[in-house]
């Protein structure tokens, strides 16, 4: 049952079209002093209303709607972001599952929540809402909004009423409920009140809830405090369900996670997911508190959350870290930008679901931050303090954002939004320099060389550093043309140039600077995005000429950085003895567990007298970290195979994937064939993600197994092929395949029969001939 209460937006209407879908309609009722049966239309999709008379926009109205929803039944499209639309979810309903818990959760974006409940599913859409949920006594419930009471049933049920009296679009509305832990926390606001904040956990995970989420209050300070905008909600809880559809949504003050975020202590030492918690609560100003206007607009929802991101780790974690993230995002976008090039804001796309990628959230967090760069840190973050006034609890639009700039700053941004914004594509640069010693004057050559048919020829300013020694003299030229040639008069050859020197702007660059430049800018660039540049660089074409500046890497601030070193180092002909002696260091004290794990392994390939067995063993039987018994384990199976096997097979039933890996890497260079269950086992329990790497493995060991293992492989083959889920496990479960049947290939003799073999190419054939998706026929054909 649910009752709306609506009223036209300016005309008077006699007539309401909700979406509704894949339910079944009942009744549909006026309620007045007098209730009213109304007429009406349904297909399936849309809920067409006869009101029986005309209502003004000054007239609210309320109807209530008899309805049946059947999200089980309703067949929807999802997107690679949100893999189904259905709305609403029951997981393990029946308990069936021992090693499930039963849960109920939904999901409304992109439009979604029409399949759960009737309304106007549309992001300019706003709405209050109350829902009473009637579940098991013992369960934990939630919604958006205030937990109102709570009544205790005859027949072991409880009903929780939650109301939300800050109008906020639909698709954000949620409910949960489930045998969940709730962690108590709390954020005060200026004024000294104070606003719940809550985890909703599994028991499982009850004694790390904080753990996970325990920076949240910290975050709500310096969200409010930068955009001097404090949270407008009544409440932050956040919870963790299974088998979500998502990584995480933003469903205003009751925030979503999917499983992921479930962390020990111990796998909170390795890596986290604080990213994730700050986009979703930065959606609580941008997103929830304003909304995009249309799909088209979602930049505005999803850009701004990905630099909620940046600004939280700038502010908490420091400028490196901050600078690491966004190249990391900046990465995502150039990868698919070699596919698709589009505008940000597009109004013309085949889905709306084809909005949610890497130009959405990746480029539109860049823009953002080159708009920072372009305008000034108290201008930027001004701007977007009027942008969030002028716009509370409403749907914008991108000009709303460039007027409350330009009304900020007084500038024209005209020129910034139409290329950025409303324009496909990035700038493709090089870089050239020219010394005429005889003229005194250094020419800088910038080439704007990205295919015209599908970017612009950009226009945009850039800071120019000239270094003499230590000194700099710092320059801005405005590029906007194919080719532009920049003259500086200088009294001697500069030391190097440095172009784009803030490092704010969104392109490609071939950067042709003399190879000597290299070192100078490793060591007087300063910032991360500088030094990451130098051993990109190197990464080309490492020669054992940057052995110096690697060794000299090794000592950065940033853990990347020393971890990128080492990467390279060991692709040199030899590593020093002082550079050996500062990755020993790193293998014993770096404070990232990453970066000593990567030392660890590199000693063990290349220095293994630096490194004890004794450390090793120290490594798998007392580190708490599973990245440094993971890669201790790896290491002693190149030092003592046996004594590794064995700490493998005690090892076994662990829950870090990190530590299955490298039980499976111990495996392969064993070889034994009873080690093959283990590889079934795994392969049959993981997660997606843990699948795709163990099939990969599994196919390395199958390299040494005969006929009769590789026969049992096949089965699993076929068993996995045949499993719904994400399309792309099957890249590595058809890569199996092929590997299965090049290993039996070269076990054949000419004129002998081998069964398994034929059985192998049958399965082949039949896959090929029935799979439908073009990627994982390729990865089939590979074979021939």
């Amino acid at each position: 049952m649910a009752e709306l209460t609506l009223k036209p937006w300016f005309y008077p209407s006699d007539r309401l079209v909700l979406d509704a879908k894949g339910m079944d309609i009942n009744s549909v009722v006026l309620v007045d002093s007098v209730e009213t049966p109304l007429t009406f239309e349904y297909d399936g999709l849309f809920l067409d209303i006869s009101l029986a008379r005309k209502f003004s926009r000054l007239e609210e109205y309320t109807l209530r709607i008899d309805y049946v929803a059947k999200p089980d039944a309703f067949e929807a499209q999802g997107s690679a972001a949100i893999t189904d639309a259905k709305g609403l979810y029951f997981i393990n309903p029946d308990s069936s599952d021992v090693d499930k818990p039963t849960q109920v959760w939904t999901q409304g974006q992109t439009e979604s929540s029409s399949v759960w409940f009737p309304t106007i599913d549309t992001p300019a859409e706003r709405m209050t809402q109350e829902i009473f949920m009637t579940v098991r006594k013992e369960f934990q419930t939630l919604s958006n909004g205030t937990l109102i009471y709570s009544n205790f049933n005859a027949d072991n049920t409880r009903t929780d009423y939650w109301k939300m009296d800050l109008a906020h679009p639909p698709y954000l509305a949620m409910m949960a409920a489930g045998d969940f832990i709730i962690a108590h926390d709390r954020w005060e606001k200026a004024n000294g009140a104070e606003i719940p904040v809550n985890y909703y956990v599994e028991r499982d995970y009850a004694n790390y809830a904080y753990n996970i989420f325990g920076n949240t209050p910290e975050m709500l300070t310096f969200y409010s405090d930068v955009l001097d905008y404090e949270y407008p909600w009544d409440k932050y809880s956040q919870i963790i369900v299974r088998d979500y559809v998502s990584g995480a949504m933003e469903n205003t003050t009751s925030v979503i996670h999917g499983e992921f975020l479930n962390q020990t202590d111990r796998e909170l030492l390795d890596y986290d997911y604080e990213d994730v918690i700050a986009h979703e609560l930065f959606h609580h100003w941008f997103g929830d508190l304003v909304t995009c206007e249309s799909w088209s607009h979602l930049p505005l929802n999803e850009s701004f959350a990905t630099y909620g991101e940046y600004l939280w780790a700038e502010y908490k974690y420091g400028v490196d870290e901050a600078d690491f993230r966004g190249w990391q995002s900046e990465r995502g976008y150039i990868n698919e930008a070699r596919t698709k090039r589009v505008p940000l804001i597009r109004f013309e796309y085949d889905d709306k679901e084809d909005m949610f990628d890497a130009h959405s959230y990746n480029k539109g967090g860049r823009i953002l931050h080159m708009l920072r760069r372009t305008v000034g840190d108290s201008a930027f973050f001004k701007s977007l303090n009027v942008y969030l006034k002028e716009n509370a609890f409403k749907d914008a639009e991108a000009d709303k954002l460039r007027h409350a700039f330009e009304d900020v700053t007084g500038l024209d941004l005209n020129w910034f939004f139409d290329q950025w914004f409303y324009q496909a594509g990035h700038p493709e640069l090089t870089y050239s320099y020219f010394y005429d010693d005889s003229l005194k004057q250094m020419q800088v050559v910038v080439e704007q060389t990205q295919n015209l048919n599908n970017n612009p020829l950009y226009s945009f300013p850039v800071l120019l550093d000239i270094y003499y020694g230590d000194d700099v003299v710092h320059h801005e030229i405005m590029v906007s043309q194919n080719e532009e040639v920049f003259r500086f008069n200088v009294s001697e050859e500069p030391s190097w140039i440095d172009v784009d020197a803030n490092r704010a702007l969104l392109c490609e660059r071939d950067d042709r600077k003399p190879e000597e430049w290299w070192a100078k800018q490793f060591m007087k660039g300063g910032d991360f995005r500088h030094r990451l540049e130098v051993l990109e660089h190197i990464d080309k074409d490492p020669k054992q000429e940057h052995a110096m500046i690697l060794e000299a890497a090794l000592s950065d601030p940033h853990w990347y950085i020393r971890s990128k070193s080492m990467s390279l180092l060991s692709e040199m002909d030899s590593i020093s003895e002082m550079a050996l002696m500062k990755i020993q260091v790193i293998a014993q004290n770096d404070p990232k567990t990453s970066t000593r794990s990567r030392a660890i392994r590199l000693l063990a390939e290349d220095a293994a007298e630096l490194i004890s067995e004794d450390d090793l063993i120290a490594g798998v039987e007392k580190e708490r970290s599973y990245f440094i018994n993971a890669a201790s384990l790896e290491a002693l199976a190149s030092v003592n195979l046996e004594k590794a096997v064995g700490y493998a097979n005690d090892m076994a039933d662990s829950e870090s994937s990190d530590v299955l890996e490298a039980i499976a890497e111990v495996y392969i260079a064993s070889g034994e064939p009873s080690h093959q269950s283990f590889f079934e086992l795994q392969i049959r329990e993981k997660s997606p993600f843990m699948k795709y790497d163990l099939l990969q493995q599994y196919a390395a060991y199958l390299q040494t197994q005969n006929a009769e293992t590789c026969k049992s492989a096949l089965l699993l083959v076929e068993e996995v092929s045949a499993e719904p889920g994400v399309w792309w496990v099957n890249v590595s479960n058809y890569r199996l395949l092929n590997a299965v049947i090049v290993r039996l290939e070269s076990m054949s003799v000419e004129g002998v029969d081998n069964p398994v073999l034929e059985d192998a190419r049958e399965l082949h054939a039949r896959l090929l001939e029935n799979e439908e998706n073009p990627s994982l026929q390729g990865v089939l054909s590979e074979l021939e």
